[in-house]
């Protein structure tokens, strides 16, 4: 299963980390990463699509283990190359959608900035591998943008599926269609709810964030 995406990820590798220079989303990303270094604070982390790192970064020296990972092989060039890495930090590359060769336990599986690339078509396989993955222990956090007009990319059309698409260019010209999904909190929460106990969702000006605690809800019904 793929998103359509990768590559387009990894041309833009090189360049991804310019989408944090924003000056009006700075307020919300200072928000976001204290947030995010609390939530995976002595946790075993499982993070997926971590790209060039720049989450990784934010969290991985509280943390108590990470395995950080990606389908493609040039933003995780960036992302290890990004400075010293504690011991705890491992880069592998990996599909989020299968986790084959993922092994280990962790608490908490973390997916930043990968939910709006999903297939709408391919979402509840997806969180539903991720949530057999962790079973009834586990934890998983998902953060990504929201859409704002004037600072978002606009929103080039729309797929039979309800999916919604972009038009991007990168610095050496090349131009690209973009899956980006931008849900609401109630679609959120009904994605979730089959999988997890409980949901908190956050919605900030321009980010959302959602914690789920996946506990029995697989197996309640």
């Amino acid at each position: 299963m793929a998103t359509g995406t990768e590559g387009y990820y990894q041309a833009r590798a090189l360049e991804y980390d310019r989408v944090y220079d924003k000056p009006e989303r700075q307020d919300d990303l200072r928000r976001l990463r204290d947030w995010l270094a609390g939530a995976l604070a002595g946790k075993r982390v499982l993070e997926l699509a971590a790209g060039t790192g720049y989450w990784t970064d934010v969290y991985a020296d509280r943390a108590s283990r990470v395995l950080a990972t990606d389908v493609s092989e040039a933003p995780l060039a960036v992302a290890a190359a990004r400075r010293a890495w504690p011991a705890t930090v491992t880069f592998a590359k990996a599909d989020a959608f299968t986790l084959a060769g993922v092994n280990g336990g962790f608490d908490v599986v973390f997916a930043g900035f990968f939910w709006s690339h999903v297939p709408l078509e391919s979402l509840g396989s997806f969180l539903a591998t991720l949530a057999d993955r962790q079973g009834h222990a586990g934890a998983l956090i998902f953060m990504d943008n929201r859409y704002v007009a004037g600072s978002s990319h606009p929103i080039s059309r729309t797929d039979s599926h309800g999916n919604t698409y972009q038009q991007r260019e990168l610095s050496d010209g090349s131009r690209w269609e973009v899956l980006k999904n931008f849900p609401s909190a109630p679609q959120l929460r009904s994605r979730l709810a089959p999988i997890a106990r409980a949901v908190e969702i956050t919605e900030l000006a321009y980010y959302w964030t959602a914690e789920c605690d996946l506990g029995n809800a697989l197996h309640s019904g």
